[in-house]
């Protein structure tokens, strides 16, 4: 009995979708491009700043239209108060040929320098050709929780032998009010964000505890995904995990963003605002990083 009723229940469902099955036509109107920041600076390192327009929805992406839409000519001053520098707009060509730009410190210019450091304030300015002004701030908070070692295992009830796990020890000192990022390069990669990549100490908090560690993708690249060892590591990989401190600005951005990105094309899902902290309508965030390194080397 119990097996028709669901029975019932699938086919009810089938009928339903099928009779309400009907074609619909949307008209989506064109959308005014906006200025897309993505910034940041972390202890230890010197602001880095880049500049596009965003895309209409419906766009046909490809590395001609992204290499155009970056944005060329601004004057970009970050601030700590005390010091004011301005960042040099810089190109990079990769092996493909496509090129990136950003706005970085001229390192032929110590005055124009400017070296994060923690419980300090930044203020981002942006000036655009047209004369738009865009500013944001940011908070590289003192480093409150830690990574205090890393350790491998082999993959549980996995026949592969070359698969491992990585895991964290951390520790969340009292006080509600910390947030984390983190990172992970492998084999000299660049460092990549988790596919959940913050957290805040909700559940953590006054305590330490045990964390796994998985892989990090380049998300924009299908190519490096592979289902059979997805979020594992293998024997003879090395791992520098990159944790991070961050502001509530920081994390309100990246839960929102991480949470669109993975809701994408869910039919069912909620609809999301993502929270970004730069001024005047624009898109994008100025994110503040308190970092440490951990390394391992997982042996052959």
């Amino acid at each position: 009995m119990q097996f028709l009723k669901h029975i019932y229940f699938i086919l009810a469902i089938a009928i339903l979708f099928t009779a309400c099955e009907r074609t619909i036509s949307l008209k989506v109107n064109k959308q005014s491009s906006k200025l897309v920041v993505d910034a940041s600076i972390e202890n230890n390192g010197t602001p880095k700043v880049a500049l596009s327009t965003s895309l209409n929805y419906f766009s046909t992406i490809s590395a001609e239209k992204l290499e155009a839409s970056f944005v060329h000519d601004a004057i970009v001053t970050v601030s700590d108060g005390s010091k004011t520098i301005t960042l040099k707009e810089n190109s990079y060509t990769d092996t493909s040929g496509y090129t990136v730009y950003s706005y970085i410190t001229d390192p032929s210019d110590p005055a124009q320098t400017l070296t994060g450091e923690l419980n300090t304030t930044y203020k981002l300015k942006i000036e655009l050709p047209d004369s738009s002004v865009y500013t944001a701030t940011t908070t590289i908070p003192s480093m409150r929780k830690t990574c205090d070692s890393l350790w491998w295992k082999k993959a549980p009830d996995n026949p592969d032998t070359a698969l491992c796990v990585l895991y964290g020890l951390f520790t969340d000192p009292e006080g509600l009010g910390d947030y984390v990022r983190y990172f992970v390069s492998t084999n000299s990669q660049p460092f990549y964000p988790g596919y959940t990549s913050v957290f805040d100490d909700q559940v953590t908090d006054g305590t330490t505890y045990t964390f796994q560690i998985p892989k990090s993708y380049n998300s924009s690249d299908s190519a490096s995904f592979n289902d059979d060892d997805y979020g594992f590591f293998h024997r003879g990989d090395s791992i520098i995990f990159k944790f991070c401190d961050i502001d509530k600005a920081t994390y309100d951005f990246w839960r929102t963003w991480e949470y669109a990105y993975q809701s994408n094309g869910n039919p069912f899902s909620s609809p999301i605002t993502v929270t970004g902290n730069i001024s005047g309508d624009a898109l994008g965030v100025f994110c503040g990083y308190a970092a440490q390194y951990r390394s391992i080397i997982i042996p052959k």
